[in-house]
């Protein structure tokens, strides 16, 4: 009986701490772009802010919306932008993670349906702990897409 009651608060206590990491992020202005009539796939942008005293990382996402969903960002390869998933996304402890065009984000691919300009896309955030946080994300025409706090404006040079 005492092994069963030692078992029984272990237990207890690992889901406490496996609920730690998700309790211990924030999201800011999550948002879907507007994907074009028929286009296979979009992004997910939001900021992650991690207000607890360890680093957390990001390592899956998901929604209902699409039949694959990836962490990903953008790399130069000898001048050429390209999207390549990447495992996991880290958020230093105080610190934040900007998802943005162009940036890291998280890709939906083979959309299940057309999206319009007002959906709400909830998406699951994963973290290496194994605690997850839901966040609903607007859906947005590009042009309309919120600055995410902390991006700094695009320049423009001729």
């Amino acid at each position: 009986m005492k092994q069963l009651s030692l078992l029984a608060a272990s237990l207890l206590f690992s889901a406490g701490v496996l609920a730690a990491a998700a309790d211990d992020i924030s999201v800011q202005d999550p948002y879907v772009r507007l994907a074009p009539p028929n286009a296979p796939a979009t992004g997910a942008f939001m900021v992650i802010r991690n207000n607890g005293d360890k680093d957390v990382k990001v390592t899956k996402a998901d929604n209902p919306a699409s039949r694959v969903t990836e962490l990903h960002t953008h790399l130069n390869d000898n001048g050429v932008m390209k999207m390549r998933p990447v495992p996991a996304i880290e958020i230093k402890s105080k610190g934040e993670a900007v998802l943005k065009p162009g940036g890291l984000h998280v890709m939906m691919i083979d959309l299940k349906a057309p999206m319009k300009e007002g959906d709400v896309v909830p998406i699951t955030l994963s973290f290496d702990d194994g605690s997850s946080k839901k966040v609903d994300a607007k859906v947005v025409k590009p042009m309309a897409m919120p600055m995410p706090a902390g991006a700094a404006p695009m320049e423009h040079k001729h």
